[in-house]
């Protein structure tokens, strides 16, 4: 049974990591983007066709310690790590200060592994028209309640995130940005106890972000 169990997790991730994003997967990484945590500016490089229109976030980063998911479920309240992750914060802070994310539907749902938001056009492939380098030093964790930035390969990151539901065995490669209060983390797995809908990929029950402030 057991491995039956990890067969399914690892079919998981392999979905995960090939649907994460709608970035353009042979894209070159920015060379220079990998330096952002160390106190370099941060570059966000254009990247497709935006879900819903943005500027680009500034190249300096503006930090907050913490941010509220507004949705139709309930409030998820999370810390921000700006600290180790410059960057990722300044975009997901500069998209929820620009409404990128009101009114979106998490589109992507694995019960008892994670509950992925962040895309306004809810298919699982769209982006906010800029992608950026990861945040990364291959000790990344992924305990229930982590917060991290979805993607489809090195330096793709966009506007997909995720909420970690349980532990999982992640490989070190989605930036960690923040972690999720016990409240919130719990209107995320009542999310998941209703299951998965027809589609077997999204919530059964609809879940809206009605702002991120």
């Amino acid at each position: 049974m057991r491995s039956l169990v990890r067969s399914s997790l690892l079919l998981s991730l392999s979905l995960f990591a090939l649907t994460a994003c709608g970035a353009d997967e042979s894209a070159d990484p920015d060379p220079t983007a990998s330096t952002a945590s160390s106190g370099a500016p941060c570059s966000y490089l254009p990247d497709g066709q935006a879900a819903k229109e943005v500027e680009l976030p500034p190249e300096e980063p503006v930090s907050a310690d913490a941010m509220t998911i507004s949705t139709n479920r309930g409030d998820i309240a999370v810390a921000l790590d700006a600290q180790n992750a410059p960057c990722t914060v300044n975009s997901f802070v500069s998209l929820a200060r620009q409404g990128y994310f009101d009114d979106t539907q998490c589109h992507r749902l694995v019960v008892g592994f994670v509950l992925q938001c962040g895309d306004p056009s809810a298919t699982g492939t769209g982006g906010p028209g800029y992608r950026f380098a990861d945040e990364l030093t291959g000790d990344e964790t992924y305990p229930a309640g982590t917060l991290a930035m979805a993607n489809a390969g090195p330096d793709t990151n966009g506007s997909q995130f995720f909420i970690v539901l349980e532990d999982a065995s992640l490989p070190p490669d989605y930036t960690v940005f923040g972690t999720v209060d016990e409240a919130g983390l719990q209107v995320a797995r009542d999310i998941a106890a209703d299951g998965n809908g027809p589609d077997g990929v999204a919530p059964a029950s609809e879940v809206v972000i009605t702002s991120v402030s």
